[in-house]
């Protein structure tokens, strides 16, 4: 193998973007709980908190993670069971279960792809990749923790939907992917052995 390999950049970016969305949801619906919302930059945009009494708790180590990542709160948090601006979201369990196991294939599919010879060697595709993987990897734990995703930024002023920073990351991610595909030279082919 020939070139320099970007794999660390792909799994790094990939753990910045998991620790970054679940410690901003955690600190947000922990800090939260009470106040229900804390205005960022007033009249534009603020950290919200939705809970949904009637969403039951679950036992064992479900139970455990849901406490934990609620801050020991037994009112779960409102979620979103469908994909971003809540796309397919009616099904509530059924929904939340098609984008779960779409996100596991994803999280697989850049794994295997993201880490082998060529692609591993680029560096714009791994920043991308690896943004991606991070946050289908954030909401993939929401959807199995919480049966739907923990949303909490709000632009208000222009009343976007509720969003979190693994939609971020996969918005970006998606993106630089976009960029990168259209305007970055094609791979330089290997040179010919010289013939005797």
């Amino acid at each position: 193998m020939t070139g320099r390999s970007y794999r660390w950049l792909l799994l790094g970016l990939a753990a910045f973007a998991l620790t970054t969305d679940l410690g901003s949801k955690y600190y947000s619906f922990r800090e939260l709980y009470h106040r229900g919302e804390h205005d960022l930059v007033p009249g534009w945009f603020k950290f919200i908190a939705q809970y949904d009494s009637s969403a039951p708790v679950s036992d064992g180590a479900l139970r455990a993670l849901q406490t934990w990542s609620t801050g020991g709160d037994e009112v779960m948090p409102r979620v979103n069971h469908g994909a971003l601006f809540g796309m397919g979201g009616a099904g509530r369990g059924f929904a939340n279960g098609f984008f779960a196991v779409v996100s596991l294939a994803a999280a697989v599919a850049i794994l295997t792809w993201g880490l082998r010879g060529q692609p591993s060697r680029e560096r714009w595709l791994s920043i991308a990749l690896g943004l991606i993987l991070g946050g289908t990897l954030g909401n993939f734990y929401d959807r199995v923790v919480f049966g739907g995703v923990r949303d909490f930024m709000y632009f208000y002023r222009i009343e976007w939907p509720v969003f979190n920073f693994a939609d971020c990351c996969l918005v970006v991610g998606a993106g630089l992917l976009l960029v990168q595909a259209v305007f970055a030279p094609p791979p330089a082919s290997p040179a010919e052995a010289p013939t005797a």
